[in-house]
């Protein structure tokens, strides 16, 4: 037998380290699951040659697809396979039945050798959730636990369409937000270009006629201003372009970086405007997330682990870890939410009133449903203010430019008419 090292999380969301010893990757996940514990990472501990190939034979296919596959599938297509694969279960087929008829219906082949690959795992004796786990790129810890968890209760097809409503409501969320981002980038762009244009094309001809007709006087300060960043740009076009890229992926690596992740997730919470945007959607994320863990039947510090590893904001992740060790250390979860300012009273409140009633599922998906809403609305808001300030900063840019150029001109009148 070979030894796998791994990571888990047990039922009061406690993670575990430690190793198992197994014939295979496969095997080892199911005795960790059997156990009671949710394993996240599982490594060969390399113990001998006998090790290497359990782990060759086990984990060859997952770690192949877990790598490149997990790259090119779309949310949209794993929200369809997921309603599509719930609606088969509801009307009485068999799982493996089902993944058989999902395989054969899949277009992305890259998709339908992942559904190959589970279905082997289901027809081996291994569970769904098993089998998607070996696909970690693809389905992420909610899904697999979710599917657990209708796995333990024998209500799978009603996990997996809550799951798909789920995913669903979160791929519009994100497309209004990105709709929103579109006209910006758009306008900035076209500002950029306009404005390289110029510089490149039209103000070094401006600059040769007041060369001839000044006749070396002295230029006002804005069209030195102009010109100077002109011949900046084109002596050192490369020059630029480079510390252009450089910054580009300087900036992108700061923002791997702890500080500047936290640095980012500051910035986006507390910027005027967008920083409430930011927030909605933050809140609208982690309730929708936790009331429908919890109504699949995830345990409440399993379901509050889950949620703060995709919150994707170190603010909220930090909250949440303070709020789960306080309810494993037998708390509510409403008193520690109410002592975080990330979560608005009225979050807290309705919270409160889902434990009192014993429908804390429900009114975590009311929340969410509310701020769903408002996100609609600070999208729509911040749409119609970012159209006019856009329109004038181009102005702005434009008209200086303009201007800069056109007062040696004014010069030249009054020298050709004196």
């Amino acid at each position: 037998m070979a030894k796998f090292k791994y990571t888990a999380i047990d039922a009061n969301g406690k993670q575990k380290t430690g190793t198992v010893e197994a014939a295979s990757q496969d095997e080892a996940s199911s005795k960790l699951s059997a156990s009671g514990l949710m394993p996240t990472k599982i490594t060969n501990s390399g113990d001998g040659a006998f090790a290497r190939a359990a782990s060759k034979k086990g984990g060859k296919k997952s770690k192949k697809s877990s790598g490149g596959f997990g790259k090119v599938i779309k949310g949209e297509e794993l929200t369809t396979f997921t309603r599509q694969l719930a609606t088969l279960l509801d009307a009485g087929l068999p799982l493996l039945r089902a993944l058989e008829v999902m395989i054969r219906q899949e277009k992305n082949a890259r998709f339908q050798a992942v559904l190959e690959q589970i279905a082997d795992q289901v027809k081996s004796g291994n569970s769904f959730s098993d089998g998607l786990m070996q696909h970690p790129k693809i389905f992420d810890r909610l899904f697999v636990n979710m599917v657990r968890a209708g796995e333990a209760g024998g209500v799978l097809d009603v996990v997996l369409a809550r799951l798909a409503g789920f995913m669903e409501k979160a791929l519009k969320t994100k497309k209004k937000v990105k709709a929103a981002m579109v006209y910006p980038i758009v306008v900035v762009g076209v500002a950029v270009s306009i404005v390289a244009l110029l510089m490149v094309a039209v103000v070094p001809k401006f600059q040769t006629i007041f060369d001839d007709m000044l006749e070396g006087a002295a230029l006002p300060g804005p069209t030195q201003l102009v010109v100077g960043v002109s011949n900046f740009m084109r002596e050192n076009i490369v020059l630029t372009i480079i510390i252009l890229v450089i910054g580009f992926f300087a900036s992108k690596f700061f923002m791997k970086t702890p500080f500047g992740s936290k640095m980012f997730n500051w910035l986006s919470i507390n910027a005027p405007k967008v920083g409430d945007l930011v927030r909605k959607v933050n809140i609208a994320r982690i309730t929708r997330t936790f009331g429908t863990l919890l109504s699949s039947g995830v345990p409440i510090l399993q379901s509050i682990t889950i949620t703060k590893d995709i919150t994707g904001n170190k603010f909220y992740e930090s909250a949440l870890t303070r709020i789960h060790d306080s309810v494993r250390d037998g708390e509510s979860l409403a008193a520690p939410m109410s002592r975080e300012t990330v979560f608005p009273n009225m979050v807290t409140s309705m919270v409160d009133v889902g434990e009192e009633t014993g429908e804390l599922a429900e009114m975590l998906n009311r929340v969410a449903d509310n701020y769903d809403e408002d996100v609609d609305n600070a999208v729509a808001g911040i749409t119609s203010i970012i159209e006019p300030v856009m329109i004038v900063f181009l102005a702005v840019v434009v008209g200086f430019i303009v201007i800069a150029l056109f007062l040696p001109i004014v010069e030249i009148i009054k020298q050709l008419t004196g």
